[in-house]
């Protein structure tokens, strides 16, 4: 009787965190991989109203704006600009698939959520890991654990404030936490944070598909209502130079308020999609 084959193993230490996160920051806003799933089971260019009538609690010109974003990041295609003409998605867009299953896999296992909607899960689960530097701060617990607060800040590069604000909500995440109840006591990676090789192996891969993406493709015309802001990152006053030698360090171990309307009517959802849902608690 052959031996059962085992599930592939992937390693937080090998993957590109920077690559991750770029990526991260296109799918992990909230809604956007709801839009994705809802775009991908109607399988058909849908205008503004009809992917609002199926997102559950939001206003039509919030998704009008969403919509927009992905659109100007490569995730949506659309015929034409005329106001009010549909969206599908891009092949950038419907590549996301394995990502998103990946995502509800790791929930599945590791998350104590109780029943929801896919697409909620998947957003929940985005929302652990979209923000900046997170990766690095997991990436570098997994290689080093355990490990204290103020080695954590010397491998990222990252000011002491900003990198206890990542800690604090990587324990509020269930990704991280503290050996001890004493201050001082080393953080390490919960079963949670451990098993994201996985994920993170996905997202790198996917990452791939936008520089295909955008060398076959036309850039879209820049569209005012999804322009990027990121806030400034604090970084301590040699962080540029301690974050690339993190980063090679990496390397060399490796073996290669978003809402604020009124009450929206429930709408009609496709209950593949969207079942026993309530994604506004919490998240």
């Amino acid at each position: 009787m052959p031996a059962p084959v085992q599930p592939p193993v992937f390693s937080i230490g090998s993957i590109d965190a920077q690559r991750v996160e770029d990526a991260l920051s296109l799918i992990g806003p909230k809604w956007t991989a709801w839009s994705v799933m809802t775009l991908a089971q109607e399988n058909r260019p849908m205008r503004v109203r009809d992917v609002a009538a199926r997102l559950p609690f939001i206003s039509e010109p919030f998704v009008s704006k969403r919509l927009a974003t992905m659109h100007a990041d490569g995730l949506l295609t659309r015929p034409d600009d005329r106001r009010g003409a549909p969206y599908q998605l891009s092949a950038l867009g419907t590549s996301l698939a394995p990502v998103h299953r990946a995502l509800s896999d790791w929930s599945h296992a590791h998350l104590s959520l109780g029943q929801m909607a896919e697409a909620e899960r998947v957003e929940d689960a985005l929302h652990r890991l979209h923000l900046r530097h997170s990766t690095a701060v997991i990436q570098v617990l997994d290689a080093g654990g355990p490990m204290r607060f103020v080695h954590i800040a010397e491998e990222t590069g990252l000011d002491n404030s900003y990198t206890r604000q990542r800690i604090l909500r990587l324990q509020t995440d269930r990704l991280v936490t503290r050996t001890g109840p004493r201050h001082g006591d080393p953080y390490v990676l919960t079963d949670a944070g451990k098993a994201l090789g996985a994920v993170y192996a996905s997202v790198e891969r996917w990452s791939s598909s936008i520089i295909t993406e955008r060398r076959t493709s036309p850039s879209p015309r820049p569209v005012a209502s999804a322009t990027r802001i990121y806030p400034e990152v604090p970084l301590s006053a040699s962080a540029d130079g301690a974050r690339t030698a993190a980063a090679l360090r990496r390397s060399a171990a490796a073996p290669n308020a978003l809402f604020s309307h009124a009450p929206q009517p429930q709408p009609q959802v496709p209950a593949a999609v969207t079942i026993q849902s309530a994604p506004g608690r919490g998240r």
